[in-house]
C-alpha cells in the first residue's frame, strides 16, 4: 500500500512531490494498514492483502527524481519572503540563511540514519514513536497538523494579498455582508476551490500538487525576468545587518526549509537508500543557492520598498507581473485538497465500516468545508502574512526540522554515538531552542500589535 503512495505522488520521473504532499502521503501510510485506507470503490475487494505483491509493480526512485523530489517539496510559499527577510535583516542575514540550510540538510540526513535503524519505519511518526514510543508518534502528529493548518492559513492570507491586483478596477459589494471587495474575492475564490475537497481519486489530487509546484517555478521565472528585462534596476541598497529584525527574519528563513516530515517517504521510494545523504546535500545546496539569488534579486531590486510577497512588489502592467500574480493566486486553489487529505484519511479510517461511500464522501467532503470555511476567516481576520509565516517558522518548522529529528537521533542510537556527534546534536537542540522561543516570542508581539492597530485603524 505504501508503494501506491509513492508511486502516485514520489518517483515517476514527470512528477515531483510538493510541500503540501506530505500531510496526505504520511496519513495514509501511517493508515494504510487498515481496509479503510485502501480507497476501495463499493463492491470491489480490498487491495491491502495484495500489498507485497502490487509494491513490487511500481518503480523505485532514482538519484535525480529524489533530488526533484525534494527540491520541488522545499521550493513554494518560503520564496515569496525571501527578499523582505533579507532586505530587513540585512545582507549579513545571507549566512543566517545559508547556516540554517546546513543544519536542515544535516538533520535530512540522521533522518536517514534512524530509519536505517528500523526498516519497518516508513514516515516521520514512526520515527517519533521509534524513539520515545506512543508520545514520541503523538507529539510528532500534532506537530504535522499544525504545520498543516498554519500553512493553510498562510496561503489564504497571500491569496488574499494578490488576488485584488489580479482584478484590479473591479469592486464588489453586498448590502448584506460587510465585506471589502478584496474579501469578497478572497471568498469567491475559497468556494471556487471548495469542491475540490471532496475528491476521493488520489490521481486528481496529485495532479493539483503538480499544478502547485509549476506555479512556484513559474513565480522565480518571472521576478529573474523583472530583474532582466524591466526598467527596475537592480542596486537598491541593502543594510548590512539588523539585529532587531533577526528573530522574525529566522523564522521565515525556516519556514522555507521545512519539509522533513516528508524525508522519510522519499527515503523509503529510492532504489538506493544508501545515497540519501548525497540527495539531502545536493537538494539544500540548490535550493540554498536559489534562495540567496531570489533574496538579493529581489531585496536589490525594490530596495526598502519591497514587500512581504515579493510578487506585491512587481512593477505593476507588465506582463510578468500579471503572470506572478496569477500564479501566486492559484498556487493556494491547488493545496487545499491535498493538505486536507490527512483529515479526511483519519476521519475515514474512524466511520463505520457498515457506512456506504456516498456517505463516506459527504462525511469527510462536508467537515473538510467546513474547516476550509474555518480557516478562510481566520486569514480574513488576521492578515498579516509575513508574521503568521514568522511565526509558523519559529514555532512550529524549528521544531520539526531541527530539535525533533536531532532529539530522535540521540535516542535512537543512544551509546552508539561519538562524543563530538552527540555534543553537535545537543548543540542544535539548544540553537534550535532559542531561534524557536525569540523567534516565537517577537513574531507573536508583532502579530498581536498588528492586530490591535489594525482593529484600531
Amino acid at each position: 500500500m505504501a508503494s501506491r503512495w509513492c508511486q502516485l505522488l514520489c518517483p515517476q520521473p514527470k512528477q515531483v512531490a510538493s510541500e503540501s504532499m506530505h500531510g496526505a502521503r504520511l496519513a495514509a501510510q501511517q493508515l494504510g494498514r487498515g481496509c479503510d485506507a485502501c480507497d476501495v470503490e463499493a463492491g470491489k475487494p480490498c487491495r491491502c492483502a495484495q500489498g507485497q505483491e502490487e509494491d513490487a509493480d511500481f518503480p523505485a526512485s532514482t538519484f535525480a527524481q529524489s533530488v526533484i523530489n525534494m527540491v520541488g517539496m522545499l521550493i513554494g510559499l518560503g520564496q515569496l519572503s525571501t527578499p523582505y527577510a533579507l532586505e530587513n535583516g540585512g545582507w549579513a542575514s545571507i549566512f543566517l540563511l545559508v547556516g540554517l540550510g546546513i543544519m536542515c540538510a544535516y538533520t535530512a540526513h540522521i533522518i536517514g540514519r534512524c530509519l536505517d535503524e528500523e526498516p519497518s519505519s516508513k514516515t516521520y511518526q514512526d520515527i517519533g514513536q521509534q524513539a520515545f514510543g506512543s508520545k514520541g508518534r503523538l507529539i510528532a502528529s500534532a506537530f504535522i497538523y499544525l504545520e498543516i493548518f498554519f500553512a493553510l492559513v498562510s496561503y489564504t492570507i497571500s491569496l488574499s494579498d494578490n488576488i485584488p491586483l489580479v482584478f484590479a478596477g473591479v469592486r464588489l459589494h453586498l448590502p448584506w455582508l460587510r465585506l471589502s471587495t478584496t474579501q469578497l474575492l478572497t471568498v469567491m475564490a475559497v468556494l471556487v476551490a471548495l469542491p475540490s475537497l471532496w475528491l476521493r481519486n488520489l490521481s486528481s489530487i496529485s495532479f493539483l500538487s503538480f499544478v502547485g509546484i509549476l506555479m512556484s517555478m513559474v513565480i522565480l521565472v518571472t521576478i529573474l525576468c523583472t530583474a532582466a528585462f524591466s526598467n527596475v534596476g537592480l542596486g537598491k541598497h541593502i543594510p548590512v545587518l539588523r539585529l532587531d529584525k533577526i528573530p522574525t527574519v529566522s523564522g521565515l528563513y525556516m519556514f522555507s526549509y521545512a519539509g522533513h516530515i516528508v524525508f522519510p517517504n522519499i527515503y523509503t521510494a529510492m532504489k538506493d537508500r544508501s545515497s540519501f545523504t548525497r540527495v539531502s546535500v545536493t537538494n539544500f545546496f540548490m535550493v540554498a543557492v536559489l534562495y540567496t539569488t531570489l533574496a538579493f534579486v529581489g531585496a536589490s531590486l525594490f530596495g526598502p520598498s519591497v514587500n512581504s510577497q515579493v510578487t506585491l512588489s512587481m512593477p505593476p502592467g507588465l506582463l510578468v507581473t500579471k503572470v506572478a500574480l496569477w500564479a501566486t493566486v492559484l498556487t493556494p486553489v491547488t493545496k487545499y485538497a491535498l493538505e486536507f487529505a490527512p483529515f479526511a484519511i483519519q476521519l475515514e479510517h474512524h466511520l463505520p465500516a457498515t457506512m456506504g461511500p456516498r456517505a463516506r464522501i459527504i462525511i469527510r467532503g462536508s467537515i473538510g468545508s467546513a474547516g476550509l470555511l474555518l480557516i478562510l476567516a481566520l486569514a480574513l481576520s488576521v492578515p498579516y502574512f509575513q508574521y503568521v509565516l514568522s511565526l509558523t517558522g519559529s514555532l512550529i518548522s524549528v521544531a520539526i526540522s531541527v530539535i525533533f529529528p536531532c532529539g530522535f537521533y540521540l535516542k535512537i542510537r543512544w551509546g552508539r554515538l561519538s562524543r563530538p556527534v552527540v555534543v553537535l546534536n545537543a548543540a542544535m537542540i539548544a540553537v534550535g531552542f532559542v531561534l524557536a522561543v525569540v523567534g516565537t516570542a517577537s513574531s507573536a508581539k508583532l502579530l498581536v500589535k498588528s492586530i490591535q492597530n489594525g482593529h484600531v485603524a
